[in-house]
């Protein structure tokens, strides 16, 4: 069974993405608001997956939309949340199983139990989140054990995280985007794999 999953090239996706390569044909998605935007990164990420990637593109005009939402809320969680919305309808229209790297305590992008059961049924797919039931401590643990990993603030860390591209689109409109979307924000990046052969002798 294939399942689309959305993919930022950071820690979070790509370990739910290995979860799920077990059980499932994972195909990973990195959707842009502008088709001219580059995530040679993000391609590079999902190569050291051993995964399929593709990157897509929102519908013209969705930026606008976003923008708006920002300026009359004054905070980016509804924005995101959106986003995350719109990112799993596309991937519905084409997979029957959809998923995303969203963990069971984040608050943005989250889909509450009742919007998952109102996609699932105005769809007709399965949603997965491989994280949901582990803790961030696990998480990292996990990471560490597969992953390459570059952490940096959004303005430095060239993953496919929407926040960057909004930042950038508001700049060129003359928007200050400061007071909407927190300082210091930390993203992540992979850059390789680690194989679980080099690290034997840690468990004998």
């Amino acid at each position: 069974m294939k399942v689309g999953m959305l993919y930022s090239g950071g820690k979070d996706s790509s370990l739910a993405a290995i979860l799920l390569s077990r059980d499932y044909s994972v195909e990973l998605a990195t959707f842009v608001f502008d088709p001219m935007r580059e995530v040679s990164q993000v391609a590079a990420a999902a190569e050291a997956l051993g995964l399929p990637w593709r990157k897509m593109t929102f519908a013209p005009g969705f930026i606008d939309e976003i923008i708006g939402i920002l300026n009359r809320c004054g905070y980016p969680n509804e924005a995101i949340n959106e986003i995350h919305r719109r990112s799993l309808c596309v991937l519905a229209q084409e997979y029957e199983v959809v998923a995303d790297g969203t963990r069971f305590l984040d608050r943005v992008p989250m889909l509450t139990p009742a919007e998952v059961q109102s996609f699932e049924d105005r769809t007709g797919v399965s949603y997965i989140r491989p994280l949901l039931g582990f803790g961030r401590r696990e998480i990292e643990r996990l990471v560490n054990r597969m992953f390459a990993v570059v952490y940096g603030e959004t303005s430095q860390i060239q993953n496919g995280d929407y926040e960057r591209e909004i930042r950038d689109e508001m700049t060129l409109r003359g928007i200050d985007w400061s007071g909407i979307f927190p300082k210091n924000h930390q993203q992540s990046l992979v850059t390789g794999r680690i194989e679980l052969t080099d690290q034997v002798g840690e468990y004998q």
